[in-house]
């Protein structure tokens, strides 16, 4: 058998299978690459909303992380729901200590439902901490919008929020349109140029887990070799692709069919 690529995702735990770590390795595994997890949360959730959140403590994530990184070292690493700053902080020293090629990370501050998954006082640290070390991070309007420290309501925005955020980090800058009224455009900023990733918008609700399938697909994209904008573009067609099929499971913003190849 040839050599299989290793994705490690660093997030929270669905119940509902459709976002998180579930999403996480389903999109893995739809990339014929092997995935593997560090939890950072276990949610009580579903497609309607989150009814309860139990944090691992910071010294478990490092346990975690650490049995992956010195068995099966991991070609690129996801990082999802952090909710601490504590556990920001721990997550940000290990991988500093085990230094992976590729770091892609999702700052999941708001559940699709709308619920609040990222702790007061730790949107600092996750400035500071983690973005900092990441080769991309992928922000929707909201979390760009914190990011900044300016309201998004334009194309001219989201690039000006672009700029702003790429003074506190090195990473390509992939900014979500799809709370947009006018387009579902997403905005990619690296290298201090902008490439807009345009797409018509799917007529489909049912987009729970998003976020945490993108940013799990430009993992896979980066460790299988492409370069930025290409391993975006492949990344966002796959994501396109599963919203496409059309799945329709819940009472609420249903969840994506990975199953894409």
């Amino acid at each position: 058998m040839q050599e299989v690529k290793k994705i490690l995702s660093i997030a929270g735990s669905d119940s509902s299978g459709g976002a998180g770590i579930e999403a996480d390795l389903k999109t893995i595994q739809a990339h014929d690459m092997f995935g593997m997890c560090a939890i950072t949360s276990v949610t009580a959730q579903n497609t309607t909303g989150v009814t309860g959140v139990c944090d691992m403590t910071p010294e478990f994530v490092k346990l975690q992380i650490d049995a992956v990184f010195t068995d099966i070292f991991p070609d690129a690493v996801k990082i999802g729901m952090v909710s601490s700053k504590e556990i920001i902080q721990a997550i940000a020293q290990k991988l500093r200590e085990y230094k992976p090629k590729f770091i892609v990370a999702d700052p999941v501050m708001v559940a699709t439902s709308g619920s609040l998954l990222l702790k007061e006082g730790s949107i600092d640290c996750l400035k500071n901490e983690l973005i900092p070390i990441a080769d991309v991070i992928t922000p929707n309007i909201p979390e760009a919008e914190v990011l900044s420290g300016i309201k998004i309501n334009s194309s001219e925005d989201m690039i000006s929020a672009a700029r702003i955020i790429g003074e506190i980090t090195s990473a390509a800058i992939l900014i979500k349109g799809g709370h947009l009224t006018d387009s579902a455009d997403d905005l990619l900023y690296a290298d201090g140029k902008c490439t807009w990733m345009k797409a018509k918008r799917i007529n489909n609700n049912n987009t729970h887990g998003t976020g945490c399938t993108l940013s799990s697909a430009i993992a896979c994209e980066l460790a299988a070799g492409n370069d930025i904008v290409t391993a975006v573009k492949n990344a966002k067609d796959y994501v396109y692709r599963a919203i496409g099929k059309g799945l329709n499971l819940g009472k609420g913003d249903g969840p994506l069919w990975h199953n894409i190849h």
